[in-house]
């Protein structure tokens, strides 16, 4: 619409014949020409391909409101903001608008009264897709004004009746009007004010402070929330629910695959991280610890684990790494697994234990990271091949590690013991001793973990013996 947008009036808009879409209609021709031309709808979204996002494309493609049901972390917010990008880069509304009237059919006072008095010489603006997004978190404390609007007593103190139009402030959802209206966490909203949303979702009017004022706004209304059966705080009420045309339901990563991804696309970065190196197997190390958290009896399931755990616990693993690093002067940065200890600050902060007791939580990420470390060993190695190293800790071997031990003590064993060099050949083909380092510690804890080897604490690190 190149020729379109340089129009500057309602005349000069209405000659480059400008067709003015409702929301709905706007967004489901969008979603048509990306899926014919095969680009990705939602980027950024891992692991709903074959699950969420169809049904989500079924409901924007039937015209549909939609609540995205899902415990926390399983991204419907991320979902719902890239729903921006089904809406046209700009479209025109009569300039100065607080509701972004189309400017054929305005639907607000003043700008009725504006194109009756100029016409086509009423001035538009185009408007870009991001503001015509507009995103609430439900509070118990939001109240109609917040949302739909209120009389202003100023304009009312300038000399306007109550029962005028022109009184009125706008609230969030007129002011979104022809774009997309989010409600995070529905259940949270006073069920006195979900009441008030009827209109807005079934008539798509509103109505302010009880006075005939019909503004029949275009919104296309999108909400999540938690599962009712576990949420405590409130609940969504029966006719607003039976509202929405789409319930759909989000889950968590089904494959650590998709973990991982996850993981890696979403932690923080900085500039200054060519130096580090992540071992595949420590990655995977920490998204099965995850799985194994949602699958533990000893953590509240209903509260969820969320893919921030995996997230945090990456970031902690890469910090940790990154301190040592620095205080040994080594040229590249490589966790091990004896950084894992130190997640317990972030994986603890993201679960709920379903009794308390101190300590516990570091109990049970302790107990969670073995599991994951014995699980994932498990896909590398098959025991019977680790026999010959086995036995050469029955011949009076012994190896000393730790998150703080220098990488450049580790490349001496290779040479002290041919078996772990052998082992660890099979695991990299990496040569630097920071990535030694930590595949010798992902060996010696895994052969631990399968009561192959003793491991002692020591201070400062662990003692692997027979």
């Amino acid at each position: 619409m190149p020729a379109a947008k340089k129009a500057q009036t309602i005349g000069q808009l209405r000659r480059s014949r400008y067709k003015v879409l409702p929301v709905r209609e706007e967004m489901r021709n969008n979603l048509i020409a990306k899926i014919r031309a095969e680009e990705i709808v939602f980027p950024g979204i891992i692991g709903f391909e074959d699950t969420v996002i169809p049904q989500l494309e079924n409901a924007i493609l039937a015209g549909q409101d939609i609540i995205l049901l899902g415990e926390r972390g399983q991204a419907k917010s991320r979902l719902i903001r890239s729903m921006v990008n089904l809406l046209d880069e700009f479209v025109p509304k009569i300039a100065g608008c607080e509701i972004n009237d189309n400017p054929y059919d305005p639907i607000c006072r003043p700008c009725r009264d504006l194109v009756a008095d100029k016409g086509n010489d009423t001035l538009i603006e185009w408007i870009p897709r991001d503001d015509r997004y507009a995103e609430k978190l439900a509070t118990p404390d939001i109240s109609i004004a917040d949302l739909i609007g209120e009389i202003d007593p100023i304009k009312v103190a300038e000399g306007h009746y109550l029962s005028d139009e022109l009184a009125i402030h706008y609230g969030l959802v007129p002011r979104t009007n022809r774009g997309i209206f989010c409600i995070n966490e529905l259940p949270d909203l006073a069920e006195r004010i979900q009441v008030g949303l009827f209109n807005l979702m079934e008539e798509r009017d509103v109505q302010i402070k009880g006075y005939r004022i019909r503004l029949p706004l275009d919104v296309y209304v999108v909400s999540t929330a938690n599962p009712e059966d576990y949420t405590n705080r409130g609940r969504i009420v029966t006719p607003l629910k039976d509202r929405y045309g789409s319930q759909i339901h989000t889950h968590y990563p089904m494959t650590t695959h998709e973990e991982i991804t996850i993981m890696d696309q979403e932690r923080a970065r900085f500039p200054d991280e060519d130096s580090i190196i992540v071992p595949e197997y420590m990655k995977q190390i920490l998204a099965e610890a995850t799985f194994q958290a949602r699958q533990s009896s000893e953590i509240n399931q209903r509260s969820g684990v969320s893919v921030r755990v995996s997230i945090a616990n990456f970031e902690t693993l890469l910090g940790n790494a990154l301190r040592r690093s620095i205080v040994h002067r080594d040229k590249w940065t490589c966790p091990r697994t004896s950084d894992l200890p130190f997640i317990a600050a972030s994986f603890s902060g993201k679960i709920e234990l379903e009794t308390f007791e101190e300590g516990r939580e570091n109990r049970v990420t302790d107990d969670l990271t073995r599991k994951a470390v014995l699980r994932v060993f498990g896909d590398y190695f098959d025991l019977a091949d680790l026999e010959d190293l086995v036995m050469a800790f029955d011949m009076g071997k012994l190896v000393e590690t730790g998150s703080e031990k220098p990488c450049s003590d580790y490349p001496a064993l290779l040479k002290d013991i041919p078996e772990l060099a052998s082992a660890v050949k099979n695991l990299t083909e990496d040569e630097r001793p920071e990535v030694i380092a930590s595949a010798i510690e992902f060996v010696l804890e895994g052969l631990h973990l399968n009561r192959r080897l003793n491991c002692e604490r020591a201070p400062g690190g662990y003692i692997y013996r027979k």
